[in-house]
């Protein structure tokens, strides 16, 4: 192990830096919906499920990874492959998907940092107005925004692991935990708000579908930050006392009741302005919910508690949401920045500088293809229908190659680096694990059916995204 190489300093430190790296958007906003839209309390149960018996021992197996190599996954492929190149070209993956995610990832952080600024300067009527959101995405003002995010992002990272992801982390995820619950009480005081309770939270079987199932674990899969190189990375910076198993168990429970307690927010909300509202006719899509639905529902607020109070309610749920995009913008740029410094040998602020250029121009692309410019609009087609190079670079490194990342991590573990090294690392810190059940699952699992499951999800992916064809349709 490398000698200079930095830690987090406690075990607490790691577990938030990994949590802020697993809840997002997608916890606040998208999983609320899907939750409603396919069973409510049956979707949630299939989510808990897939959460503890398969992802979690994907997650473990990462973070085993990172600290037996104390490398970013193309140094910790290599490693323990004895330098084969074929898996140094599967790390360099795990290396570029977050690079690529970070892309996408940054607009969306830019807008909801917009979205602050605009309903605290007294603009909530117009980013609720019916062309509101078009409009803003392709204001000049973006990249202002761009600027400001990208200076608070370089500005965490650049201090290091423990002065900077740690102590922001430290900072950021007891505070959005706090304003969490505090939007949550709110929200359950408004009229026809436990309605919205009632459909989070009673579960309905008969919607369960193979189609909603395969949803519920990739959605799980998804919101553990599975396959993006961030939890190898982060368990490189952890020490070899560090209790692996039981680290990732809170994780993986924070993660889930995030989720859990965003549906107590936004599901509530939602019935709350129309209570007679169908969560069928709901948007798949968290960017369409936050931006356009969400200041709808906040401007209604204004009947009861007046503009000024519904937009510091506006103010408030963006910032929450702000904070988590930050936690996760951090984590997903950690891997691509612990590789031009383990591999290429950078400085810190050298592998940042370089990562801000190139991303930056590939994020002002993404942003350029919402309605700027036609030639990032109208990018490709693919499915029948046009896609822009924003919807690109999510279909391919989001929503397609995380799934196959986590298969290939599954066979290293399994085939290439043996089960028997894998239980040998997970059991330091851990006295009782090797013997333990859950040693035999880990290595039961990882071996079996969670990589053909995780390669079924890769597949389906590939057919539905780029051929419109759903296998687990029915």
């Amino acid at each position: 192990m490398s000698t200079d190489r930095e830690n987090f300093s406690s075990r607490l430190g790691f577990i938030l830096a990994a949590a802020g790296s697993a809840v997002g958007i997608g916890n606040l906003v998208g999983f609320p919906v899907n939750a409603a839209k396919n069973g409510g309390g049956a979707f949630l149960l299939m989510y808990a499920i897939f959460v503890f018996l398969i992802c979690l021992p994907v997650m473990i197996a990462e973070m085993a990874v990172g600290r037996k190599t104390a490398k970013e996954p193309v140094g910790a492929y290599k490693t323990l492959s004895g330098g084969s190149r074929a898996w140094g070209a599967a790390g360099f993956l795990g290396v570029l998907t977050p690079f690529m995610i970070a892309v996408f990832y940054m607009v969306l952080t830019v807008w909801i940092f917009g979205y602050i600024a605009l309903t605290l300067t007294g603009n909530l009527d117009y980013l609720a107005s019916s062309n509101g959101f078009s409009a803003f995405v392709e204001s000049p003002y973006i990249f202002a925004g761009m600027v400001v995010v990208a200076a608070i992002v370089n500005f965490i990272l650049v201090a290091g692991v423990k002065n900077g992801i740690e102590r922001a982390s430290k900072i950021l995820m007891p505070t959005l935990f706090i304003m969490l619950l505090a939007m949550v009480f709110y929200v359950l005081t408004l009229d026809n708000a436990f309605a919205g309770v009632k459909f989070f939270l009673i579960p309905d079987f008969t919607k369960l579908t193979p189609a909603v199932i395969n949803g519920a674990l990739s959605q799980a899969f998804f919101s553990l930050s599975l396959g993006m190189g961030i939890l190898i990375t982060y368990g490189s910076y952890i020490n070899r006392k560090t209790d692996i198993v039981g680290s990732a168990k809170l994780v993986a429970l924070t993660d889930t009741a995030v989720a859990f307690t965003a549906g107590l927010m936004i599901l509530p909300a939602v019935f709350s302005f129309n209570p007679n509202v169908n969560p069928a006719e709901l948007s798949d899509s968290s960017v369409s919910l936050i931006f356009t639905f969400l200041p709808k529902i906040f401007l209604a607020l204004q009947s009861s508690i007046g503009y000024f109070g519904a937009s510091a309610v506006a103010a408030f749920f963006f910032l929450l949401v702000f904070f988590a995009a930050i936690t996760s913008l951090v984590s997903i740029l950690e891997v691509p920045v612990s590789y031009l410094v383990t591999e290429k040998k950078h400085s810190r602020k050298k592998a940042l500088s370089i990562l801000l250029m190139t991303a930056g121009i590939l994020t002002v692309f993404a942003t350029l293809s919402f309605g700027m410019v036609s030639f990032f609009t109208e990018f490709t087609s693919y499915a029948g229908g046009v896609r822009s190079f924003f919807d690109v670079v999510y279909d391919i490194f989001y929503d397609t190659i995380l799934p196959l990342n986590g298969f290939l991590l599954c066979v290293f573990v399994s085939y290439r680096w043996k089960r028997l090294q894998l239980s040998k690392e997970i059991a330091l810190g851990n006295d009782s694990y090797q013997g333990s059940w859950m040693e035999k699952y880990i290595n039961f699992s990882l071996s079996t059916f969670i990589p053909l499951i995780v390669f079924s999800i890769f597949i389906n992916t590939v057919a539905q995204k780029f051929f419109g064809y759903n296998i687990f349709a029915g």
